[in-house]
């Protein structure tokens, strides 16, 4: 997902460019034709189950921008994928009455945004004009109270009319007052070009920042449309249970999965649950089965899809080709999703997601399937920097092998 400045960063306060911004962003996606078909329907679900949330909790920008992806994947971009025309009824089914719903909703959403941002424009708009009568003010009560020495005398002249002084204190330009520059309200430059100290009355001080009341600037909550990842946080019990659970593979040297799943909370991502399910492993993969097991599990508790758990036996804690494969399904249906990969003959723990600007796009345009090999540089992979673990809840297991 790309990175997109905030409101206030691009200068943007017109409430119709508002919205206009946030109905963009929800349409920044394009249809894989590589991932299975089913997975967008499921990811529909999880995204209105994402944007309810955000709605409860009063984020509405965030609510609004997921409510647009989820109408503009199932009115238009999903008729690209490849798979469309096979679906079954019964996949679509779900997805088609929840756009009933979506539609009207989203339209009200839409309309209390505006009023809102209507409300902040008005307030900006005032904001402002006060700040340049408060400067207007100030400059003239300097000009009232200037000394009688601070008169500047027009120099003598010679017979040519020349001036036989070359010092003097131009005025300033009529519009001067008129440019008030809000603090933080655009991206500062570091090219400053700072006013000749000519422009200054004498003895009078440096005029000093307007004073902002914030909280009548056009502002945004902590909103997806700032590309910003979301935390996610990770219980520390998750991966010794997870051990637990995948002894018995891990010492006959076969590789262990589960997926990861949880809950969207004040715009955090919590993972509540490990998900295992009936699997076929090796010494270096594991292949899922029984998928519609892992839905049932995830419906019955509200649950969205944050990426997934797996042992490398006998190797290091890395993301393989297959991994890498395996990881970009997640990650492109959830930015943050994450790949943890336990190496306990190593004592080691790797949480890892794909590089954003080169290798979430690498993986998803290549075509080979199995092991096969990947360019090191740059990288494919890395650490995923936007984890949290804490001591914040217990981790629950769900072992649908038994």
């Amino acid at each position: 997902m790309s990175k997109i400045a905030n409101f206030t960063g691009m200068g943007i306060v017109d409430p119709q460019e508002r919205i206009k911004h946030l109905a963009n962003y929800g349409n920044m996606f394009d249809v894989d034709g590589n991932v299975p078909i089913r997975r967008y329907y499921r990811s529909g679900m999880e995204i209105v189950r994402m944007a309810t949330v955000y709605h409860t909790e009063g984020n509405l920008e965030n609510a609004y921008i997921l409510y647009i992806k989820f109408m503009t994947l199932f009115l238009d971009k999903i008729l690209s994928h490849p798979e469309y025309k096979t679906v079954p009824s019964s996949i679509k089914k779900p997805n088609q009455e929840k756009l009933k719903e979506i539609l009207p909703l989203t339209e009200k959403l839409k309309l209390k945004l505006l009023e809102r941002y209507k409300h902040e424009y008005t307030q900006f708009l005032a904001n402002k004009e006060a700040e340049r009568v408060r400067e207007a003010e100030q400059a003239k009560e300097a000009l009232k109270n200037r000394k009688p020495t601070d008169i500047v005398t027009p120099a003598p002249t010679d017979i040519a009319g020349m001036s036989t002084k070359s010092e003097f204190i131009p005025s300033a330009p009529p519009d001067l007052l008129d440019q008030v520059v809000y603090p933080n309200d655009f991206p500062s430059s570091t090219n400053k070009t700072n006013l000749p100290t000519g422009l200054l009355l004498p003895d009078t001080p440096k005029p000093v920042k307007p004073s902002v009341d914030r909280a009548l600037k056009p502002a945004s909550n902590e909103s997806l449309a700032e590309g910003n990842l979301r935390s996610v946080l990770i219980p520390k019990d998750t991966m010794y249970k997870f051990l637990l659970l995948a002894a018995k593979n891990t010492a006959s040297n076969v590789e262990t999965c589960g997926i990861l799943a949880g809950r969207l909370a004040q715009n955090k991502l919590l993972i509540t649950h490990v998900i295992v399910p009936k699997q076929n492993g090796t010494s270096d993969s594991c292949t899922t089965m029984n998928e519609e097991d892992i839905f049932d599990i995830q419906d019955q508790q509200n649950l969205i899809t944050l990426g997934w758990i797996h042992t490398h036996p006998s190797q290091t804690a890395f993301l393989s080709s297959v991994d890498l494969h395996t990881h970009c399904s997640y990650q492109i249906m959830m930015p943050e999703a994450v790949a943890i990969v336990c190496a306990p003959k190593y004592q080691e723990t790797g949480f890892f997601c794909l590089t954003p600007n080169y290798g979430l796009d690498y993986i998803a345009r290549c075509r080979q399937s199995g092991f096969h090999p990947h360019p090191n540089d740059p990288p494919l992979f890395m650490d995923a920097s936007h984890i949290v673990i804490g001591d914040h809840s217990n981790i629950e297991v769900v072992d649908l092998r038994r």
